[in-house]
């Protein structure tokens, strides 16, 4: 019996310390589990999403950041599969769109779209702005307008398309204005094509496309010529500037569309001389001792014979003491009296030589099997040589040097 009550005894004492033992274990496991969820509670609060990103750089990216105009670039934890939605502190994030999650209602924290976005560089504004255009606020003094437009050529078809894109800062004679423009392609005077007029804007907007038949061949010899006009209220025509585009100078294919943008020149409303007139530009580089000269155009000449045979040219000769030193000649423009040429030419003139040099501009017509014939002459130079208009020209271009100075000249 003694033997008995010892071993209950023992085995009573042993089940008694493994029900303390797991007792105390399942208590001390529960202890640490709430002592860890409120160090995790503890730790993360609730921010916004500028306060998010201040914790999450380091103090050298915030002294980066304080040196230039970056914008940071974040990048959230997931991108894909993932639809926009606007939050309350009007911050763009992505969401989940699990479809067995119900949405939440109430303000909703940065922290809760953001958590585990990371800064991966930053972005610089600057180098996504577009260059400015300086052909919209670059306007010289007396501007009277700017007009551009588009060219491209179809070779199989042997169609010009012209593109009327826009004028802007037009200076009409009146408060209002109500522009329209006539397009010739030189040298057919007699048919042209017109605009739209656009009511009461000083910078209209076309963007009306025209068609030209022309031949290949015939291309480069013609001119593009733009007049634009105001309409009063007595449906009167006031002419406002012109544009003058040689073609003969580009290159148009298919595939080569070109859009360019001219200043509106005022018409020499001045009627021809007896025998016509001739516009040149001229120029002189004082440090280069180079004499520069533009043959422009002509208008008004008296063509011997008037057939697309008839080809019309200039011919420039640089001239000392009335001794002739060199000449150069345009290409010959065929049948108009109205050629345009914009060709350059330039002549070596030490500036010691400029009181006994002139330019003689001579325009000459030629036929083929025919001599060729003088329809008219100009000479501009010192006050040893020349009068009036001409040594006003020349005088001009010594006191502007490097600058083309443009005038109107009539033949004799």
């Amino acid at each position: 019996e003694q033997a008995v009550a010892v071993a209950g005894a023992v085995i009573g004492g042993i089940l008694l310390f493994v029900l303390i033992g797991m007792t105390a274990y399942l208590l001390w496991k529960k202890f640490c589990c709430l002592l860890s969820y409120e160090k995790l509670t503890s730790s993360v609060k609730t921010t916004n999403a500028s306060a998010f990103f201040q914790d999450q750089t380091n103090p050298e990216m915030q002294l980066k950041s304080k040196r230039s105009r970056s914008v940071p670039f974040i990048i959230p934890p997931t991108l894909h599969g993932r639809d926009w939605i606007n939050l309350t502190n009007e911050e763009q994030v992505q969401e989940d769109s699990d479809p067995y999650m119900t949405p939440q209602s109430g303000p909703r924290s940065s922290f809760h779209s953001l958590a585990g976005a990371y800064v991966v560089g930053t972005i610089n504004p600057e180098l996504y702005k577009f260059p400015e255009d300086k052909s919209e606020t670059d306007f010289p003094d007396g501007n009277i307008g700017r007009l551009w437009f588009s060219i491209e050529y179809e070779q199989e078809s042997e169609r010009l398309l012209v593109s009327l894109i826009k004028v802007r800062k037009l200076q009409p004679p009146a408060d209002s204005c109500s522009p329209f423009v006539k397009i010739y392609l030189l040298p057919d005077e007699r048919s042209y094509l017109q605009s739209k007029t656009k009511r009461k804007t000083l910078n209209p907007q076309f963007d009306e496309n025209f068609v030209f038949q022309v031949s290949s061949k015939m291309l480069l010899q013609r001119t593009l010529k733009f007049l634009v006009y105001h309409v009063d209220k007595q449906k009167k025509h006031h002419l406002l500037g012109q544009v003058i585009f040689p073609l003969k100078n580009e290159i148009l294919t298919d595939d080569n569309k070109l859009v360019i943008w001219r200043d509106l020149e005022k018409e020499n409303l001045e009627p021809p001389s007896e025998y016509g007139d001739i516009q040149f530009s001229l120029s002189y580089n004082d440090y280069l001792g180079r004499l520069t000269v533009v043959v422009l155009r002509a208008r008004g000449l008296k063509l011997q014979e008037e057939s697309h045979a008839v080809g019309v040219y200039v011919k420039v000769s640089l001239m000392n003491h009335n001794k002739f030193i060199k000449s150069k000649k345009t290409a010959a423009v065929l049948g108009t009296p109205n050629p345009v040429y914009n060709e350059t030419f330039s002549f070596k003139a030490d500036q010691t030589e400029l009181d006994t040099a002139s330019l003689s501009l001579s325009v000459l017509q030629s036929i083929k099997g025919e001599k060729t014939l003088l329809l008219g002459r100009v000479v501009v130079g010192p006050f040893m040589y020349t009068r009036g208009k001409e040594l006003e020209h020349w005088n001009e271009m010594i006191s502007k040097p490097k600058e083309l100075v443009k005038r109107w000249h009539a033949l004799c």
